[in-house]
């Protein structure tokens, strides 16, 4: 039997003392004297473990339902907002706080967010259904459509390899001049395709490249880390190692090496150990810097056409929802000013890169007759026989690329503001830039993707195939993002809610202490700020939320709302810093190959660079194309929906009166 259980006097020791005699029992009373020793003798950190095991546990079955969470939490934080604001305004704010946090933390996904006007706005009295719903097929909802399916008919006949090969067989393999060649490569096609297919894309001819330049990456990573190649007894003698061992089964890049004249296993090759580690640690340099310029020109290039990038479009769509007689904005005058500013920003972002991670040096203005040099003649080689296996250009591609040009050039001379565009010819305002891009790519659908002969008709032998156009609607309806159409769609119905409810005429009134900051250095907060923001948040998002808070604060400033707002919406798509940040991003670091610090060290000083950037082209041919000096007409008369909105008592002349 069990013995009395006894403690010890206060003060003796601190602790209870317990005694439990053993005593023949049976295997009940066992268990029971050992669930007795275990609470009354465990030491104190015994317990003090188990709290801490228990609030783990309790901390990821949390996370485990985070996302439930903040769906049931956050409704009941901003429901205060209803009572304490107007009746209409805070409805509004409701709903807008309530799809950002959704948007921010992903709690739905994007597309589902964006559908809850369809049912917030007309239960909650904000705006009727009748209003909501037209705002997800606006005609910039249709200029983005024609510019997806235009990208998915580039993709479905190789288009865009052959560019990029291209591009690359020009600018050289010396790896400075390589990143420049893939960054420009990646800006080009960022700006007609997504900047997640063009990520995508471009990743795995980098890799080939650099495989026929350094080898195999993870042998290169062994080298980098193995201290113990120092006190090695064969090397720090009269002998030395190779850079790379190849293996004995020549591979596709070795025999075009052969082809070349280049000896790829040459024995005269060899270094040292210093040398090795050395070399390893310049070619893991080089081959991070490869791998990072691809998804930062992706979303440089993106900024330099309207149909590029979805902020660009939300910009537009939001401009004619507040601003209705604005007409300056159109691709034309957009690419005029963009473009610029993107091969500034590529150049700029293009030397940072290339000193950061080892590409800048003599070797590129001199000849060297190197080891390195013999592997960039490797990696020409491999170059020109992946553009060489193209073959000729088909009749399928050709005819793309004349499409695609047309699409280009009718977009950019429709109005383009600096000269008469071919808009003339139709009645004022009745053709946009949807028209001309549903017309170009509704041409891909019927068009041959084979050369038509009439022999075919006479010739009773020949083959019986059937006809193929350029793009079927089963490929474009596979390759539309048409979560991102309601995304633009959802930005489009927040905007007219914030419009009609008068939210954005009361968070304009608050905004007033903004107006005391010089608009120059405004600009460059607002930049930085947006590009800092989006780096946690969907650049979509991000520019749908505070797009029209931007235009008030401009209105409030008496300044042109296009020096607020064009910079708010290219910093959008200035995300570096993280992997999460973009899509492309998130590509290049599931590789496997850069690390969260690469993307940091590197993406901290593009931000920077990107906020200069913009300062300098608002500043400078920005003030020139759209008159940022000038208080325009259109934005001293709102619409009448938008008749509350606080109109400025002193429209400035100049950006620096202020």
């Amino acid at each position: 039997m069990l013995s009395l259980v006894h403690f010890s006097p206060p003060g003796a020791t601190g602790e209870f003392m317990c005694a439990l005699s053993p005593a023949p029992c049976c295997t009940s009373q066992l268990r029971v004297h050992t669930r007795i020793r275990q609470t009354f003798c465990s030491p104190p950190h015994s317990s003090t473990s188990s709290l801490v095991m228990n609030c783990s546990s309790v901390i990821k079955k949390l996370w485990c339902v985070h996302k439930q969470l903040i769906l049931l939490l956050t409704p009941l934080i901003f429901l205060p907002l209803l009572f304490t604001l107007p009746e209409k305004e805070g409805k509004c704010l409701y709903v807008v706080l309530l799809m950002a946090t959704f948007w921010c933390t992903e709690a739905l996904p994007l597309a589902v967010t964006a559908m809850l006007p369809v049912c917030l706005f007309p239960t909650l009295g904000i705006l009727p259904s009748k209003k909501v719903c037209p705002q997800y097929f606006l005609e910039t909802n249709f200029l983005f459509l024609s510019g997806l399916i235009m990208a998915s008919s580039i993709e479905e006949w190789g288009l865009h390899r052959r560019i990029a090969l291209k591009v690359l067989g020009i600018v050289g393999v010396k790896p400075a001049w390589l990143i420049l060649g893939m960054m420009m490569t990646s800006s080009f096609l960022s700006m007609w395709l997504s900047n997640t297919a063009t990520t995508a894309m471009m990743l795995p001819i980098a890799n080939a490249i650099l495989e026929s330049l350094f080898g195999d990456l993870e042998t290169l990573k062994e080298k980098c880390k193995q201290p113990e190649l120092r006190d090695n007894p064969v090397l720090n003698g009269q002998s030395s190692v190779k850079l790379h061992s190849l293996p004995l089964v020549a591979s596709e890049k070795q025999s075009l090496s052969a082809e070349n004249g280049a000896d790829v296993t040459d024995s005269s090759d060899l270094w040292s150990a210093d040398e090795l580690q050395s070399e390893s640690r310049y070619q893991l340099n080089v081959w991070k810097g490869f791998l990072i310029c691809i998804p930062y020109a992706a979303s440089i290039g993106g900024t330099a056409t309207l149909t590029g990038t979805a902020p660009n479009l939300i910009l537009i769509g939001q401009l004619k929802s507040y601003f209705p007689d604005c007409d300056v904005i159109n691709f034309g005058s957009w690419f005029a000013f963009a473009f610029p500013l993107m091969l500034l920003f590529l150049f700029m972002g293009w030397l940072w890169i290339s000193f950061l991670y080892g590409g800048l040096n003599t070797r590129l203005c001199f000849k060297t007759n190197d080891r390195r040099s013999q592997a960039e003649a490797r990696a020409r080689a491999l170059i020109l026989e992946d553009y060489r296996r193209l073959g000729p250009i088909k009749f399928a591609e050709g005819a793309i690329s004349f499409f695609f040009v047309l699409f280009a050039v009718l977009l950019f001379t429709r109005d383009p503001k600096f000269v008469t565009g071919w808009s003339v010819l139709f009645k004022k305002g009745y053709v946009s830039d949807a028209v001309t891009g549903v017309i170009i790519v509704s041409i891909l659908f019927f068009f041959p993707s084979e050369k038509p002969s009439l022999r075919w008709w006479s010739d009773p032998e020949a083959p019986k195939r059937p006809y193929v156009p350029l793009l079927s609607w089963k490929k474009a309806q596979d390759s539309v993002p048409w979560n991102i159409i309601l995304l633009l769609g959802g930005g489009f119905a927040m905007a007219k809610a914030c419009e009609e409810s008068g939210l954005a005429s009361w968070m304009g009134g608050h905004l007033q202490p903004m107006a005391q900051v010089p608009p120059a250095a405004a600009v460059m907060l607002i930049t930085a700020f947006l590009a800092c923001f989006t780096e946690f948040a969907s650049n979509t998002a991000t520019i749908i939320i505070f797009l029209p808070v931007i235009a008030e604060m401009a209105l409030g400033a008496s300044v042109n709302p296009l020096y607020f707002m064009i910079p708010a919406t290219v910093g959008c798509s200035y995300a570096f810093m993280l992997p999460v940040s973009t899509p492309p991003n998130s590509i290049a670091f599931a590789s496997g190959h850069l690390m969260v610090k690469d993307m940091v060290k590197t993406g901290i000083v593009m931000n920077i660079l990107g906020v200069l950037s913009v300062a300098l082209a608002m500043n400078t041919w920005g003030v020139a194309m759209f008159d940022l000096n000038t208080y325009p007409d259109w934005a001293l008369a709102p619409n009448a929906s938008t008749s509350n909105l606080t109109t400025p008592q002193q429209p400035s002349t100049s950006l620096t009166s202020n």
